[in-house]
């Protein structure tokens, strides 16, 4: 299908217009691919959780009769006996399952991850079956011991499957299998954001075959054709990051639906938190609620107790590397052998930070002679060949072994395991006004900037974006994200200088 551009659009997104056929209107009938793929796995999931209540019951049937001293009664059969005993089987399938769709854990992934609520939702079909066996045959006699071992091993058998499942998956996204293609669209920083919030926090779920930028969407003459073309690489959805920038979106809308692709919205220029919100209608107008936790601050007490946990857990397991670094250090050049640093921290009050000395004893007085030689933009000082770095010191950035002393910042809670690096006081006199937003959470010995990309970014402000970035999508999934990721840039020794 071809379609009109008007010029009546200034930059974003001209206005397409189909030729001679309804904007509603398809190429053909037919399923869309994410529909395609939805249905498929809700079917797997479906079947894959019957296997288990089949295989939960068949347990708790025949247990019972190899366990001497528990009494079995006969006249439950899972099977058809007869016709006063037709099996309960087909029924125990139906009432589980049945519970699961309804309370939509077949749904999106967090929602088929929510395995307290899959405990609290098949317990109660447990509940609705006691009752319908004792409506349908009030006479029957039941053992206690099968129904009370048929919900634990349903519950049991259920939860590995998904968990076996769910990390199955995982496995394969890791080699490249049953990833999500999807195209971005967006201005270019929006999309790059997006990118690798995807990248890092969705485990590989998504593969981007395609980002078309806002600009390059205005001058192309076939809007239609690239949308075919992302079809046929196997995308099923379009991403859009710069929704507000859109100056057509019921047709841009259109044109997405009609190419069998479904449309999902990133709020990145929008600048809200990102707190697993909820999506409420209000008179057809949708709106995003953010509802806190039941107990209010019980996710940063828990970020605190685990920041002060580990950090003594590395102190003290630590305690042999850091007595080896120490010599090292001593043999290696004067001075001493930590280094403190004044360094801005939270709501930019002053702190000192911690690190083991990678340079000689004058560098804060030497650094003043090597400004010309900054190689980034100025707010930041970086250097790749640092003549003030010591023989050790090059060995300890190289692994960030220097800033592992941190942990003692992190126990007197001036700074945490992960969160916006605390920067030199002469980088925070370089700041304009709105980068000190960066100073509303507490500093912290790893962030999304430094798993990004570490000192390899030499423009603030894509660092200060990453920090305002996990500031707005935090959560404790999130820092155990980048610390995880953390591990894994610091053994590949990724942009360490």
């Amino acid at each position: 299908m071809a379609f009109k551009q008007h010029d009546d659009s200034s930059h974003s997104f001209h206005r397409l217009v189909p030729d001679q056929r309804d904007l509603r209107d398809a190429h053909a009938l037919g399923f869309s691919r994410g529909s395609i793929f939805g249905v498929l796995r809700i079917l797997l999931f479906i079947i894959l959780d019957a296997g288990m209540v089949i295989l939960a019951w068949i347990a708790a049937k025949r247990i019972p009769a190899m366990i001497p001293g528990l009494q079995v009664v006969d006249g439950f059969y899972l099977l058809p006996h007869s016709e006063q005993h037709p099996g309960f089987l087909l029924p125990i399938i139906v009432i589980n399952t049945g519970v699961l769709v309804a309370a939509n854990l077949y749904g999106p992934r967090f929602q088929r991850r929510s395995y307290f609520s899959l405990i609290t939702k098949l317990s109660l079909a447990q509940a609705i079956l006691v009752m319908i066996t004792f409506l349908y045959q009030p006479g029957l006699n039941f053992s206690r011991s099968t129904f009370i071992l048929g919900w634990l091993f349903t519950i049991l058998f259920v939860l590995l499957a998904r968990l076996g499942a769910e990390g199955l998956i995982t496995l394969l996204r890791e080699e490249g299998a049953v990833r999500r293609k999807i195209m971005l669209v967006g201005h270019g920083q929006d999309m790059e954001r997006a990118r690798l919030l995807i990248e890092l926090i969705n485990k590989k779920e998504f593969d981007i075959v395609a980002m078309v930028s806002l600009e390059a969407l205005a001058d192309m003459e076939h809007w239609q054709s690239r949308l075919d073309e992302v079809y046929f690489q196997g995308a099923g959805e379009v991403f859009v990051c710069s929704w507000q920038s859109i100056n057509h979106p019921m047709e841009f809308y259109w044109s997405i639906k009609s190419s069998g692709l479904n449309l999902r919205i990133l709020p990145i220029d929008l600048e809200i938190p990102a707190q697993r919100p909820q999506i409420e209608m209000i008179g057809g107008m949708p709106s995003i609620v953010f509802v806190p936790p039941t107990l209010v601050g019980s996710d940063f007490l828990l970020k605190r107790s685990f920041d002060v946990v580990m950090s003594a857990l590395i102190l003290i397991l630590a305690s042999p590397l850091y007595v080896a670094i120490a010599l090292l250090i001593r043999f290696d050049s004067p001075g001493k052998i930590f280094y403190k640093q004044q360094r801005a921290g939270l709501r930019g009050k002053t702190i000192q930070v911690w690190k083991f000395r990678t340079m000689v004893e004058n560098a804060d007085q030497l650094q003043a002679l090597l400004e010309a030689h900054n190689q980034t933009d100025g707010v930041l000082f970086k250097m790749k060949d640092d003549p003030r770095i010591t023989k050790v010191g090059k060995f300890l950035r190289r692994y960030s072994l220097d800033e592992i002393p941190q942990v003692i910042n992190v126990l007197f809670g001036t700074m945490s395991l992960v969160g916006p690096r605390p920067l030199p006081l002469r980088d925070v006199e370089r700041f304009q006004d709105h980068h000190h937003l960066r100073h509303n959470v507490m500093p912290g010995i790893t962030g999304l900037w430094q798993v990004s990309g570490r000192s390899d970014i030499t423009d603030f402000d894509e660092a200060f974006k990453l920090d305002i970035a996990y500031i707005q999508n935090w959560s404790l999934g999130l820092d155990f994200q980048i610390l995880l990721r953390t591990i894994k840039v610091v053994l590949g020794k990724e942009g360490a200088y």
